[in-house]
């Protein structure tokens, strides 16, 4: 079997697994919260009004550090959510099952033993 095809089949077994499954559940729930929906866009718009200052000559220096405080008040409010945390968790978990297998193919590559 190539190896193309055995990545194809590591992928489908990569979406069986538990916390790939658990991902994109985090990620449905988390996208169905309109709350957390309506604090992320506020948090871009900050974002915006912020870039939108910097950029501009006679920018206004306390007006950037008001939009900056109103920006990290919704970054908190963003990160206390519980979807948004339930969502950075199984994405943290997921990470790490990848970053497992990326090594396992690095260090096989580099001529390592793929069982160890």
């Amino acid at each position: 079997m190539d190896l193309i095809a055995l990545a194809r089949q590591m992928g489908h077994a990569i979406q069986e697994e538990k916390a790939y499954k658990d991902l994109q559940i985090a990620k449905t729930t988390a996208d169905n919260d309109k709350e957390l929906q309506d604090l992320i866009g506020e948090f871009n718009l900050k974002r915006m009004a912020i870039n939108n200052e910097a950029c501009k000559e006679d920018r206004d220096e306390e007006k950037l550090r008001n939009l900056n405080t109103e920006m990290r008040d919704i970054y908190t409010k963003i990160m206390s959510n519980e979807h948004m945390t339930a969502y950075n968790n199984a994405k943290t978990d997921l990470d790490t099952v990848m970053q497992r297998i990326i090594a396992i193919i690095t260090q096989s590559a580099d001529g390592e033993d793929p069982d160890t």
